[in-house]
């Protein structure tokens, strides 16, 4: 029955001890024993800060594209602004041409109409 006369604080104790094992092989198998640890930890902070100037100059090249971009829609745009105004006015310009050739049409006509009315007094 020793054996199985363990109290409270004698369980307590084990556990303790327990953990102190485990924590001090968890200390002698962490990464900061190894060799060349250092170097690791600098090759990556090397890598982490590389990789952020590449991200940022990712950034700029995209700003830049998104900038020209917006440039080319906008002289796109004002091109398409300035061809229909042109066509515009070049169909005023037409309206314009066929207002006079009808009012000269309506003249020639009236003057042929009075000419043959005239003549159609003359032979009276």
């Amino acid at each position: 029955m020793a054996k199985h006369d363990v109290n409270f604080n004698d369980r307590l104790q084990a556990a303790a001890k327990a953990r102190q094992s485990t924590l001090a092989k968890a200390k002698a198998n962490a990464p900061i024993n190894t060799p060349g640890y250092a170097e690791r930890q600098t090759k990556r902070a090397e890598a982490s800060i590389a990789r952020e100037k590449r991200k940022e100059e990712a950034l700029v090249q995209k700003r830049a594209e998104a900038a020209r971009i917006a440039e080319e829609k906008a002289a796109e745009a004002l091109a398409k602004q300035h061809a229909f105004e042109a066509e515009k006015a070049e169909q005023e310009e037409a309206l314009k041409q066929e207002a006079i050739n009808a009012a000269d049409l309506k003249a020639s006509q009236k003057a042929a109409r009075d000419a043959k009315y005239a003549a159609r007094k003359a032979r009276r």
